[in-house]
């Protein structure tokens, strides 16, 4: 590849992000001479798959074909590339995602396949975007990075911080079919900006729209003979039946009953109630000037339904000490969980289900009841009858270039590998007889598999023997225990970047891959599962994905309106009976004054200049 100039410049990076500087290109936007900087025509058009012999030269590229037959572009020249992969701690057996079997396999084969070294560096899930934001102010950010906070790259990008994708993304599309079937136009241009045609940021694809469900404790609704909540006031019931039984429930804890566990943040831990007072004729139109935050803060409603919490939380329904603790999970309440004390909560769709028999379920069985359960529910209905829940697209996660990115088309590589269908099906599905076993039907014939993930005592210190190049540094063999191959996340999702699914992965068939779904968490039965799955998008509305451009007044704004909406939300939620309209309302201006009219403002310009007078989408040809 043809020299560049490196250019050692001062970012300035908002969102009290400090100063961030970095080695930089002096044009890093554009590709080598030959590489075309877009192929598409239009938003809508996949660029043309056509490989340029000069430019696969220019790069170093060979096409390597494998001994079965798979070819691959690979570099003549070992490359060097570092990938961001979220650090979720040791606790419940979880391993070292920059050293265990799963990172290890991924390099060994990367580096067969793709002549390309990586190198993992981990970051805190619950911090990202300000461990990203950390790394680029000292020079260090890895090639790659990932954040659900979109926002936020898009601050870092606004201030330079980011490498313009299009140039690699369109104009070597060649080099990443695997990523471009997988993801196709929509999600590769999810952030395509229409004006000039510039991706900060490609969106990964989730399968399924499970998101948030609602749960309740269903062995004591057995034991009070209460019937599954269907309606708000229903539930509402519930809970106080709850309360008023926590004798009979409890026992000696009966002074540690907790009817309706929160957590400060607030607009996602009660997001299926807070969903069903903003009325269902809501446009498409708000849903965009308003929808930049993704917790539905400004939507028409959502006063109505914080001001239910408050009458919960001054009736002693709502844990009282929910403000000290965490957002969508925390230690303190996960041990509320567990130990038996909760009736009902709303979270992550699976939360109760996770980290099987050493999740909050599996523990619950062990230490409180065998027959302990949580199960989702549906019962906060809209004006309008429906159970509505307002889903994004199905987007996911992220994916950046770090503008001292100095390998751009070797992490361009990396993408496409990991995007390919027998990579995501290993590592989805992991070992089997380690991580699965096969489901055979009264036929005999196999349908699904079963996660079996290596967690118990039982199992963790067998062997499991690794192909040759899979090394294992703490033996410096291909040897490994089975509890090295625990999955931090199940189906391995942290390292399937482009890649999310609701369940377990396993694609010799679809209808395999259907069926297994419900066998992916070991102390859940599969129709629990199942219906957690249709209850976390049942009435679901997706909101359609409206690019009109980079929105300036978001520059920089995201954490600190975050950070203010949080507080806002649980001041409200905590206000002493009579105060909650003054709370909320001087919360709410507040909100608006520091940055959130201005962003609703410049986002209804825009629709406005584009759109006119139309408010929905389907009056729009």
């Amino acid at each position: 590849m043809k020299s560049r100039k490196i250019l050692c410049a001062l970012l300035a990076v908002a969102m009290t992000l400090g100063m961030t500087t970095g080695c930089i290109k002096d044009d890093p936007d554009n590709p080598p001479d030959s590489i075309s900087t877009g192929g598409a025509a239009s938003i809508d058009d996949p660029p043309a798959m056509v490989i340029d012999e000069d430019v696969l030269d220019e790069l170093g590229l060979s096409v390597f074909v494998r001994d079965d037959g798979e070819q691959f572009f690979r570099f003549n020249e070992t490359k060097h590339i570092t990938v961001q992969i979220w650090d979720r701690g040791r606790d419940d057996g979880k391993t070292d995602p920059t050293e265990c079997y799963w990172a290890q396999w991924i390099k060994a084969q990367v580096l067969r396949d793709l002549n390309i070294v990586v190198d993992y560096y981990g970051t805190p899930r619950d911090t990202e975007e300000q461990e990203i934001a950390n790394l680029l102010a000292s020079g260090s950010a890895p090639d790659i990075v990932l954040s659900y906070n979109n926002p936020a790259l898009q601050t870092f990008a606004d201030m330079g911080g980011m490498l313009n994708l299009d140039p690699y993304v369109t104009g070597l599309a060649w080099m990443a079919p695997n990523m471009w079937d997988l993801l196709g136009t929509e999600f590769i241009y999810f952030n395509r900006d229409p004006n000039d045609g510039k991706i900060w940021s490609i969106s990964g694809i989730r399968y399924g729209q499970t998101r948030i469900n609602t749960f309740v404790r269903e062995d004591w609704l057995k034991k009070l003979n209460y019937a599954e909540p269907k309606t708000i006031d229903e539930f509402e019931a519930m809970l106080r039946e709850f309360q008023a039984n926590a004798q009979l429930l409890l026992g000696a804890d009966a002074d540690k009953m907790i009817p309706f566990s929160l957590g400060t943040d607030i607009g996602w831990r009660a997001d299926h109630l807070l969903a069903s007072f903003v009325p269902n004729d809501i446009t498409d139109k708000e849903l965009y000037t308003r929808g930049f935050c993704d917790r539905m803060f400004t939507f028409t409603g959502i006063k109505e339904g914080v001001r239910k919490l408050n009458d919960w939380y001054n009736a002693g329904l709502i844990w009282q000490d929910f403000h000290l603790h965490g957002g969508r999970t925390d230690d303190t309440e996960d041990k509320n969980l567990a130990q038996g004390l909760v009736g009902a909560f709303i979270n992550g769709w699976s939360i109760p289900y996770d980290a099987h028999e050493l999740g909050i379920q599996g523990q619950m069985r062990r230490d409180v009841d065998p027959s302990a359960s949580f199960i989702p529910v549906t019962a906060f209905q809209n004006d309008a009858g429906l159970y509505r829940k307002f889903l994004p697209a199905a987007s996911d996660r992220f994916i950046a270039f770090p503008r001292t990115n100095q390998e751009p088309e070797a992490s361009l590589l990396y993408l496409d590998y990991m995007s390919r269908l027998e990579v995501r099906t290993y590592l989805g599905a992991g070992v089997e007889g380690v991580n699965f076993e096969r489901v055979l039907n009264n036929n005999g014939e196999f349908y699904a598999v079963r996660s079996t993930p290596p967690t118990s005592e039982a199992v963790r210190n067998l062997e499991f023997i690794s192909d040759p190049d899979v090394i294992n540094p703490r033996t410096g063999t291909n040897t490994w225990t089975h509890g090295e191959l625990i999955m931090n996340r199940e189906a391995n999702f942290d390292y399937l970047m482009t890649f999310n699914t609701d369940g377990n992965i396993f694609f010799e068939t679809d209808e395999i891959s259907a069926a297994s779904r419900g066998f992916t968490f070991t102390e859940t039965e599969p129709d629990v599962i199942g219906r957690a799955v249709v209850y976390s998008s049942l009435d679901g509305r997706v909101r359609a994905n409206v690019q009109l451009g980079a929105i300036d007044a978001e520059s920089g704004m995201a954490r600190s309106l975050q950070d203010k909406r949080d507080t806002a939300l649980v001041n409200s939620v905590r206000a002493a009976p009579g105060q909650f309209d003054s709370v909320f309302d001087s919360a709410m201006n507040d909100y608006l004054a520091s940055g959130g009219q201005r962003i609703i403002d410049e986002r209804t310009q825009k629709w406005e200049a584009t759109y006119g007078s139309a408010v929905s989408l389907s009056e729009i040809d």
